[in-house]
């Protein structure tokens, strides 16, 4: 079994996954480290921020959640032209509101997305601007349409405009009478392009000339990089555009690189380190490409509402404030090397830095550290962000180290174990204060599913092409088709006990079933949500008891009955063991979002709310349930604090009078990610420190479970008995399910649905177009109307995902009806009713 670490400051490390240590500067250096420079003197601009744009990033209302948006808080999306035809969903005028309450700034229109087929159909620029004109008549009536930008051709290189020796007048023609028709028809609205498939010299040159000779210069400048290879090359392509406008006489124009990453990006905090770096170092902005489904801001957002790792790296990126600084990795620009940004915050008092893309150990050497804003002893936390996988819900990165660094001639050092080139890591340097975060030292141990024993299956490599989907280790193990197939990998496991079994696998777009044996002997059947397909990874996560020492942990398409069939075909990547506990997190105050003239106290590391104040946290629930939510609070006066949950109010503590004090709340979270908002409502200062969330299943009781084939059925819906549950399907279309509501009360509840649909259309060369379905919640009794609620496409119809929405109850009493009047709803297997809140109070610390 691997032993324990101890760092130069004397921290006690957990086993297999090393906790970094904090050093002096006196320390020799390891020889195989990886050396990343950053330099807190050095500053390179205000903090940009994005870097984090998505194309189709939203599909849907409610798909992906605000809470998701808002924490990625994304500069702009781009989207199908209103009413469009190359995609069923994503309509720019349809999700426009969602990115701007959620803290985004700009839609950008595909316009030529109102063609059904790609490559767009070429009749003829008319047919165009036939088109064109009712978007523009649409976007004119909304009172905010300046906020809307004008993608007029997407790759023109590519499409329509191919060969520039013979089509370079007929695009230089075309592009001035569709700027001209947008101007005429909107006067603010911005225009963005030329949009090519990648940087083109000449074809820039040319644009750009003959633009400017006619006074049809973009507002935005937009290219794609799409290749692996634009790790390497970006940075040159963005100096010789600089270059070229200072050549033609062009002031700098906002740039915007409308697409970019591959398949292998997406989702990967390690590799999505590196394009962040480059565009923030750049100050563009840039838009991940759409390469998966519409809505799940490009491959970050698991389900409708959780977060995978990836998501929690850009949402670090969100959270920068201040100016970013110079950043030295061992190799600029080469891909898939180390690389890193950092910024620092004088009025927070605080430097931060992101890094990652290598498996080396990594030693972050931070100069230019101000004792006059930091003082001579510093804390340092560091938080790691794994990848989980595109449909695995990742949790809150945990803390992986925490202690007090002296400063030494104005440097600190931190060191970072390697041993993950998919991982990213937040450093987060301020000054010292009271006793730092505890780490996570929770065991936890990985292993790969081809280092494994494969019997009747085929090792695939999967880091050869950079189109193909990540695959953790760059290996994984499919055709598990046979009756003897299986995955066998030995384990140890430091004490007796219960240990989470963590499954990073995929399947072709069906439920999955293996059975697993321990130390070969049948333990249970495995049974694996759908994924979009074999190598687009799920994450599941299984209890299991273990004793102390070693076993073998074996995945096996054949059980004590036989071979299961076709759906033991699944595709395995990793198997994680992790010590199980009670699901706990702590949310301290300088990881919160401050807002209304709210401010962090640097020396206490608190929060400090005047009047109407507000810090916003992001709490991460590994499943849907309740949780104890307690805030740790200090007012000089009697006041009162409100919070609310998604941005909807839903309680306020009151504080007694002067003093420290606890708030804590008994809570419904669904799983994923809930924003939790605290805003000071008194004339007094407020002060808030730590948010803690603790899991509390005691109180599921208060909810209440029905089975949806024991609810009344009306207008065509029925019962179906399905391979995994019986449900009822055919709703929708006038078919209704009504459920009874326990006598309860009226207010703010969690509706939860265990519901199933594969709906999508078919033919696009590369998208899954799925398709949104929709039901309409009516409470009887009530006149509040229906509420309409979401339910993506979750890859099968016989495969039922939880889901849980918000309902605001009027009655007592009333029965619930799910519908759809006018379209197909999905599959429902059971709904549950849980009061929002069971309980409030605040007490003296």
């Amino acid at each position: 079994m691997p032993t324990p670490l101890r760092s130069a400051l004397g921290l006690v490390t957990a086993v297999i996954v090393a906790v970094p240590a904090l050093a002096s500067p006196a320390q020799a250096a390891d020889a195989e480290a990886e050396v990343l420079r950053v330099d807190l003197a050095a500053t390179t601009g205000e903090v940009r921020g994005g870097a984090t744009g998505i194309l189709y990033g939203l599909g849907d209302p409610g798909v992906p959640s605000r809470d998701l948006i808002a924490g990625m808080r994304p500069h702009a999306v781009s989207q199908k032209a209103p009413d469009g035809e190359q995609h069923p969903n994503g309509d720019a005028l349809v999700v426009a509101d969602e990115l701007f309450d959620s803290g985004g700034k700009t839609v950008h229109i595909y316009a030529q997305d109102t063609y059904s087929r790609w490559p767009y159909q070429d009749l003829g620029i008319d047919d165009y601007l036939n088109r064109l004109r009712p978007q523009l008549a649409k976007v004119a009536q909304r009172p905010d349409r300046a906020r809307f930008v004008w993608t007029i051709f997407n790759e023109p290189d590519g499409i329509w405009y191919q060969d520039w020796a013979t089509k370079k007048d007929k695009f230089l023609a075309d592009w001035t009478t569709v700027y001209r028709t947008v101007k005429d028809a909107i006067p603010e609205a911005r225009i963005a392009g030329p949009g090519d498939t990648h940087y083109i010299e000449n074809r820039m040159r040319d644009f750009l000339a003959y633009a400017k000779a006619n006074d049809v210069l973009p507002d935005i400048v937009t290219w794609h990089e799409l290749s692996a290879d634009s790790l390497t090359h970006y940075r040159g392509n963005f100096q010789r555009y600089r270059a070229l406008e200072r050549e033609l006489g062009i002031a700098p124009l906002p740039i915007e690189i409308n697409e970019f990453t591959n398949r292998r990006d997406t989702s990967v905090p390690g590799q999505m380190i590196q394009w962040i770096t480059m565009f923030e170092d750049t100050k563009v902005d840039a838009q991940m490409a759409y390469w998966t489904l519409a809505g799940n801001l490009s491959d970050h957002a698991v389900r409708a509402s959780r977060a995978n790792g990836g998501w929690w790296l850009t949402k670090w990126y969100a959270d920068l404030t201040g100016r970013t600084v110079r950043v030295t990795p061992p190799q600029p620009s080469v891909r898939d090397t180390l690389q890193g940004l950092a910024a620092v915050d004088r009025s927070r008092k605080q430097a931060t830095v992101l890094l990652g893309g290598t498996a080396a150990p990594v030693r972050v050497a931070v100069s230019g550290v101000d004792s006059r804003l930091f003082g001579r002893q510093v804390e340092v936390t560091v938080r790691k962000a794994a990848w989980s996988g595109y449909e695995g819900d990742a949790g809150a990165p945990p803390v992986v180290a925490a202690a007090r660094s002296t400063v030494a001639d104005g440097t600190v050092r931190v060191d970072l174990p390697g041993g993950d080139k998919l991982a990213a890591y937040q450093i987060i340097i301020r000054p010292a204060a009271g006793a730092p975060p505890r780490p996570d030292t929770t065991w936890s141990a990985s292993y790969e599913a081809e280092a494994g024993t494969v019997t009747d299956a085929t090792v695939y490599r999967q880091d050869d092409d950079s189109w193909k989907y990540t695959a953790s280790g760059g290996h994984d193990v499919g055709s598990m088709n046979q009756a003897g197939s299986r995955v066998t990998v030995d384990v140890e496991v430091p004490r007796n006990g219960k240990y989470k079994l963590g499954i990073t696998y995929g399947t072709n777009a069906f439920v999955g079933q293996q059975a697993l044996y321990v130390d070969d002997a049948y333990r249970q059947l495995v049974t694996y949500p759908a994924t979009l397909n074999w190598s687009y990874r799920g994450r599941l996560d299984l209890p299991i008891d273990l004793t102390a020492g070693r076993h073998t942990l074996s995945l096996r398409t054949s059980g004590p009955d036989g071979f299961l069939g076709g759906v033991s075909d699944v595709t395995l990547d990793r198997f994680q063991l992790t010590a199980a506990g009670v699901e706990r997190a702590e949310h301290p105050a300088v990881t919160a979002r401050l807002t209304a003239g709210a401010r962090l106290d640097p020396p206490s590391g608190a929060a400090v709310l005047p009047r109407n104040g507000a810090a916003t946290f992001y709490l991460a629930a590994a499943e849907d349930g309740y949780y104890r939510v307690s805030t740790d609070l200090a007012a000089s006066a009697r006041g009162t604090v409100s919070f609310s949950l998604s941005d909807q109010a839903v309680d306020a503590y009151t504080i007694p009078r002067r003093g420290d004090w606890t708030s804590t709340s008994t809570v419904f979270l669904r799983a994923g990610i809930t924003r939790l908002k605290l805003t000071n409502r008194g004339s007094a200062p407020v002060t808030v420190g730590t948010v803690s969330q603790r899991r509390d299943a005691a109180a599921d009781k208060a909810g209440t479970l029905i089975q949806a084939e024991t609810g009344t059925l009306a207008g065509g819906a029925t019962v179906v008995t399905g391979r995994w549950a019986t449900y009822v399907g055919n709703l929708g279309n006038g078919g209704t399910l009504t459920v009874p509501r326990p006598a309860g009360r009226p207010g703010p509840h969690q509706l939860t649905v265990w519901y199933a649909q594969a709906d999508k259309n078919t033919g696009h060369p590369y998208n899954t177009d799925a398709i949104t379905r929709f039901a309409d919640v009516t409470e009887a009794g009530s006149t509040a109307g229906p509420t309409r609620l979401p339910f993506r496409h979750n890859y099968t119809w016989d495969g039922f995902w939880p889901e849980s929405y918000r309902l605001d109850l009027t009655t007592a009493d009333g029965a619930l009806t799910l519908g759809n009047a006018t379209a197909w709803g999905p599959n429902i297997d059971a709904v549950q009713l849980s009061p929002l809140v069971v309980s409030t109070a605040v007490h003296r610390r």
